[in-house]
């Protein structure tokens, strides 16, 4: 989803990850995923430069769930060991602590991407039966098609106007 980063659009990115996580049946990540993305969109809001547009993609492969940010602001960010009395600075560490892993990568001219990820259950355990059978599902730019509207297998023996059908 793309979106400004502002302090009053945090918490509505905080509960589309929220129900996008229960719809996987993911409930036990959804603290740490709204924690992770709310450090990321908060250092979007504070230092990224020209302007504050994001887009956050949440993806689930397999066992992993990768959330991550990309803004337009080519600087990489540094992590920071503030002291036990410093009220910001601590949000790359805090990602650090709860992910099984993170990272920052380029992208060119247009900015970068700070990434997180979570350790999740097998998909074929938490998911609807249909998403289950892809074994990846991403919202975010990249698809086009919000998880409601992932489609049912269906025979390659039917037709188009059938599939369409299934799916209407």
């Amino acid at each position: 989803m793309e979106l400004q980063a502002l302090p009053s659009r945090i918490g509505q990115v905080r509960r589309i990850i929220s129900a996008q996580l229960r719809y996987w049946h993911l409930d036990p990540l959804i603290d740490q995923a709204a924690l992770g993305v709310t450090e990321l969109l908060t250092n979007v809001h504070r230092h990224a430069r020209p302007d504050k547009m994001c887009t956050v993609d949440v993806e689930l492969l397999l066992d992993r769930l990768t959330v991550s940010v990309h803004d337009h602001d080519p600087r990489m960010p540094t992590v920071r060991r503030p002291g036990s009395s410093a009220t910001s600075g601590r949000g790359l560490a805090l990602i650090a602590a709860m992910s099984e892993s993170w990272g920052v990568r380029p992208q060119g001219d247009s900015g970068k991407v700070v990434w997180f990820t979570l350790p999740a259950p097998s998909p074929a355990v938490t998911m609807p039966p249909c998403a289950a059978v892809y074994g990846a599902t991403t919202i975010g730019p990249f698809t086009g098609l919000p998880p409601a509207e992932i489609l049912p297998v269906v025979p390659e023996t039917e037709t188009v106007a059938a599939r369409s059908a299934v799916a209407g």
